[in-house]
């Protein structure tokens, strides 16, 4: 290449200045400047400070612990663990971990941890005793867990009427029941408990329903039979048809009842919760099974007292309509004019009159506060009996 610069060095004198030529900037390139590798974090330094973050943990919870032994103590003493429970409160400090949450860990992570904490520090009192439908690894029992913790004591009962004779005698504090299900629609038989139950209802829990196929061979060409609640039996009821066409379905009082049937023959199979196969030692053959991956099922918290608002609130009603013509208007427009949202609405024969019907209605908002209060006020007038059956925190997640 030749060097033009040192050529004309000689005559630059003679000549004229040159003009100054605009400046270029290079653009760089990825040849350039290779991108730099992010240093590896030092594992042991990182243990390091897992362990004293979990000490910190640790020393707070105890330190909530002891604060909880103070409000035990404020309320003075008191006859038995249940009058120390506040589902209105518990409600509140949920509703502010889910506020504060940035992640990493999701809503539902947090507010179960949350749960434990709340459910340990109030068992410090007593364990609250919660009666549900059995037998151990049923879906109403993991209902009881996410709504009270591992910390309260389950009651397996052998039938939801039982769950409620339970609760109204005083042998469990409160009751946890099914109620209704996404796919299939409201459970009816625990529907009419409450026209002639004396017990209020003082939460709900929704629970995402996995079904499991389990039998104790864990081959499906072995099964001639296959054992489940009538539910859940509906709620996978296409699988079936795909998968076991040929076998014979029989619904039992509950899954969990399913799977200890099961145990017993190797031509036999459940459908159950994945923690039903570890209780009663079967092996997993296929899952989730349900026809439609939301399946959800709402539970309802059954106990003896009325509690007051946590801010966000729904109010189940029973309402007794009397035979006249627009008395199911009367109910519902009072509710409509103050922008009050009906959640559900259910009607069922009225036991103690022919051919007269109740009326479950849910709505939101509190029993104790306006405009909720105003609106029954003004549907007494007009219905021939009305019953709050209780107003409870709408269900977190």
């Amino acid at each position: 290449m030749v060097d033009r610069t040192r050529k004309s060095a000689g005559k630059t004198s003679a000549k004229k200045p040159a003009a100054k030529k605009p400046t270029i900037k290079k653009q760089k390139t990825a040849a350039v400047e290779a991108p730099q590798e992010t240093a590896k974090p030092d594992l042991l330094a990182v243990r390091a400070q897992i362990d004293g973050i979990d000490h910190r943990i640790q020393s707070l919870i105890a330190e909530r612990a002891q604060f909880a032994q103070q409000v035990g103590r404020a309320k003075g003493k008191l006859a038995a663990a249940v009058e120390y429970y506040r589902p209105e409160r518990e409600a509140q400090v949920l509703r502010r971990v889910v506020d504060r949450n940035d992640g990493p860990l999701s809503d539902e992570v947090l507010v179960r941890l949350f749960r434990e904490i709340m459910s340990a520090c109030l068992a410090q009192q007593e364990p609250l005793k919660i009666g549900y439908l059995g037998p151990e690894g049923t879906f109403s029992q993991q209902a009881v867990h996410k709504h009270f913790g591992h910390s309260a004591k389950g009651l397996p009962l052998s039938s939801v009427e039982e769950v409620f004779n339970e609760v109204a005698s005083g042998a469990a504090d409160f009751g946890v029941v099914p109620v209704e299900n996404s796919s299939q629609g409201t459970i009816q038989s625990t529907l009419d408990l409450f026209l002639t139950s004396p017990l209020h209802i003082c939460g709900e829990v929704e629970l995402r329903v996995h079904q499991y196929l389990m039998s104790r061979s864990g081959h499906i060409e072995d099964i001639e039979r296959v054992y489940s609640h009538r539910l859940s039996l509906a709620q996978c009821g296409g699988w079936l048809r795909r998968n076991l066409p040929k076998a014979q379905k029989e619904a039992v009082v509950s899954n969990a009842d399913a799977a200890r049937r099961a145990r017993n023959a190797d031509d036999a199979a459940a459908i159950a919760s994945e923690n039903a196969a570890h209780v009663y030692g079967l092996k997993v053959i296929a899952g989730p099974i349900e026809d439609h991956s939301d399946n959800t099922t709402r539970f309802l918290v059954i106990g003896r007292s009325t509690f007051p608002p946590s801010g966000n609130d729904r109010t189940s009603l029973l309402v007794f309509i009397r035979d006249q013509p627009g008395a199911l208007y009367k109910i519902l427009e009072p509710l409509a004019r103050r922008n009050i949202s009906m959640n559900r609405i259910e009607s069922r024969p009225d036991h103690g009159a022919l051919w007269q019907y109740a009326f479950f209605i849910d709505v939101s908002g509190h029993a104790e506060e306006s405009p909720l209060k105003d609106a029954l006020s003004e549907i007494d007038r007009f219905a021939g009996d009305v019953r709050v059956l209780g107003s409870y925190p709408v269900a977190v997640p």
